[in-house]
């Protein structure tokens, strides 16, 4: 079965910090670029961030750019989003996502940055 699993969202201060990770199965992972992308309330999908499928090369949105790291885990099969100085602005439901064939999508992780 294909699946995409999120894990290690939740509630965080502004200023803090949270590591999103997606756990991959059913696929041959080191195939496969990673994406995360992101829907804040009321808003459309936002892509967040890339890592290629070697794990080389990693792209972001100009909006994360020197605050999040995407890596990813060949062993534990894993790609994980460091998240450091939340802004408000990034909360959402934040979705990993594989470029199979159909498409593979995790369900979806919830994150909120409030004081």
């Amino acid at each position: 079965q294909v699946q995409l699993v999120e894990s290690g969202g939740g509630l965080v201060q502004p200023g803090g910090s949270l590591r999103l990770s997606c756990a991959a199965s059913g696929f041959t992972f080191s195939n496969y670029a990673m994406t995360w992308v992101r829907q804040a309330p009321g808003k459309g999908l936002a892509w967040v961030s890339d890592v290629t499928s070697a794990g080389d090369s990693t792209y972001y949105a100009d909006s994360v750019k020197g605050r999040f790291t995407i890596s990813r885990d060949f062993t534990k099969k894993t790609v994980h989003l460091q998240m450091n100085s939340l802004k408000p602005e990034d909360t959402a439901t934040y979705y990993c996502y594989a470029d199979t064939s159909p498409s593979t999508w995790g369900q979806g992780i919830q994150v909120t940055v409030s004081s």
